[in-house]
């Protein structure tokens, strides 16, 4: 006579058990998954931003100036224009052939730079917007001529206005603003002969206490985000308005809270898909996190290069 062998599987309700263990495991872990993902986006973006200032720095090595934040040799807003400092750092990001095909005979906008401004720079795409960073569109205004232009993540820092004018254009030196609130990174060529590239020593508020770059991305009308090949006005380059509509990763609200300069603030605008703040180069080439919730006056004054308001970041 052979004995039986009990075999008792799972019933229902235990089976349910598991599962819901299971679930609840996931949704504990997800987060923690998350963070470790965007922690290591945001440490990839804080390398771009010193790896750019580093660039730029090179550039300054080779030229004994900064590069301009763009060269428009006429008043805003038909004018076309030249380079700008994300096309003049290339070779200093490993893009010496793409430098190389960009010719400084045509305009920016000119058919024979279509192909190079068209390209993917790694260096300028923050991994924490991925779609808007390498997609292809046309921007929303200037002599684009229909052209599409590639994304970017970082803007040049033009200095600090109050809405009526701009140093992303060179009208700021032809309209009312203090040419002390002129950026580092600032347009150059209009008017013509009275404006320069920036240096070492034309910043007085100190290296450490000046941006030079950071980041723009927005969820909304990404045709006003950043073209990192694009020199007209603010797609490469931003001003520093003290209102804090300003550094939203959203163009579409920005311009909804309303404020000085209206729309053409949001335009010039800043912020990243990183919770709580953005990543901002220094002119020392330190890179910080900065919060969303920085005093706006303190935010201005780090724009500037010889203001000499004392603008330190904690």
């Amino acid at each position: 006579m052979s004995l039986g062998v009990s075999r008792r599987g799972f019933t229902l309700v235990e089976l349910l058990v598991v599962i819901t263990i299971i679930g609840l495991l996931i949704a504990l872990l997800l987060p923690a998954v998350q963070a470790a993902r965007e922690a290591a986006r945001r440490s990839e973006c804080n390398n771009n931003v010193k790896q750019i200032c580093l660039a730029i720095h090179n550039y300054h090595q080779a030229f004994n100036v900064f590069p301009a934040g763009g060269i428009t040799e006429g008043p805003c807003c038909a004018t076309p224009s030249k380079t700008n400092w994300a096309i003049s750092i290339l070779p200093y990001v490993e893009q010496q052939g793409l430098y190389e095909k960009y010719d400084m005979r045509y305009a920016n906008e000119s058919t024979q730079n279509h192909f190079v401004v068209e390209q993917v720079v790694r260096a300028y795409v923050c991994p924490s917007d991925p779609v808007t960073s390498t997609k292809l569109e046309v921007p929303a205004s200037g002599p684009t001529n229909g052209q599409t232009w590639r994304h970017g993540s970082y803007k040049a820092m033009s200095g600090r206005s109050n809405g009526n004018a701009w140093f992303d254009n060179a009208d700021g030196f032809t309209l009312p603003l203090p040419n002390t609130w002129r950026g580092v990174l600032h347009h150059i060529g209009w008017p013509a002969g009275q404006t320069q590239n920036e240096s070492f020593n034309t910043v007085k508020d100190g290296s450490s206490n000046t941006t030079m770059i950071s980041e723009y991305a927005t969820k909304t009308t990404t045709t006003r985000g950043v073209f990192w090949g694009y020199t007209y006005t603010s797609f490469a380059a931003g001003s520093a308005v003290p209102e804090s509509r300003t550094l939203l990763a959203d163009y579409d609200k920005c311009v909804a809270i309303g404020g000085a300069g209206g729309s053409n603030s949001c335009k010039r605008g800043w912020g990243s898909f990183h919770p709580g703040g953005l990543t901002v180069g220094m002119v020392d080439g330190s890179s910080r996190f900065v919060s969303i919730t920085i005093d706006m006056t303190l935010w201005a004054n780090l724009a500037t290069v010889d203001e000499e308001i004392p603008a330190v970041l904690p």
